[in-house]
């Protein structure tokens, strides 16, 4: 793996801004399975090869790993998950909890420390909508990333986020509608809904009720590493 001089350092923030959750919202769900165990599936793991693939995993508390082990947060899951497919990952975990469209876009360029990564993927705007933040400026913030990120050719994914039922329609419509929307105007590739996989399933979500468990995030991981692979420069 390479030196993690390319990326610069990934500011961390101590305390952890719990996203407040709305009664009415159900937003986690999936399907995990336990990695096979036997001798023979371990062995058809193909090693990975090539140079190092560098990936920035730019995001809130569901990058972060809110309430789960470092090992288990999406961006390690996903890193390995990707090795297992033979892909010479390393990704960089910049998740922060709390962090809304607005906090991404700010640290955008400390993040990526003057390094050009090979791929940007970014979960951000849950907090916008749990806070009741107004759509336009959810919209113009992911809008900024992805200019952003577009100037420097760096290929992009992002997880898109739905609104809650109780938000309202108005609401609902307005604030869906931004990631394909932005994701369509910067050539990035959208995962249409980041929690999908772990959608209605209760036991995939810690008491909360916001965030996966470590089965969650390895449901999360399933159902979008596909997307994730394919983003990838050949």
């Amino acid at each position: 793996m390479g030196s993690p001089k390319v990326f610069g350092k990934v500011r961390e923030r101590v305390g952890m801004r719990r996203m407040g959750m709305i009664g009415a919202l159900a937003l986690l769900s999936a399907c995990g399975g336990k990695a096979p165990e036997a001798p023979a599936a371990q062995a058809s793991v193909a090693a990975p090869q090539g140079p190092v693939v560098r990936i920035v995993a730019l995001g809130d508390s569901l990058f972060a790993g809110y309430g789960l082990r470092a090992e288990q947060a999406y961006p390690v899951r996903l890193e390995a998950a990707l090795r297992a497919r033979g892909i010479n990952a390393q990704v960089v975990n910049a998740g922060v909890s709390g962090d809304t469209t607005e906090d991404g876009l700010a640290r955008l360029d400390f993040t990526l420390g003057g390094a050009k990564p090979d791929l940007v993927v970014i979960s951000l705007g849950g907090n916008d909508m749990l806070r009741g933040l107004p759509v336009a400026r959810t919209r113009a913030n992911m809008d900024a990333i992805l200019a952003g990120l577009e100037r420097r050719k760096v290929r992009v994914v992002v997880m898109g986020m739905l609104a809650a039922p109780n938000m309202g329609p108005d609401y609902a419509r307005d604030f869906n509608a931004v990631f394909p929307a932005v994701t369509k105007a910067h050539h990035a590739v959208l995962v249409p809904f980041f929690l999908q996989p772990i959608f209605n399933h209760p036991d995939l979500q810690l008491p909360d009720h916001i965030h996966p468990t470590a089965p969650g995030v390895e449901a999360m991981v399933k159902g979008t590493v596909d997307a994730v692979s394919g983003a990838l420069p050949r």
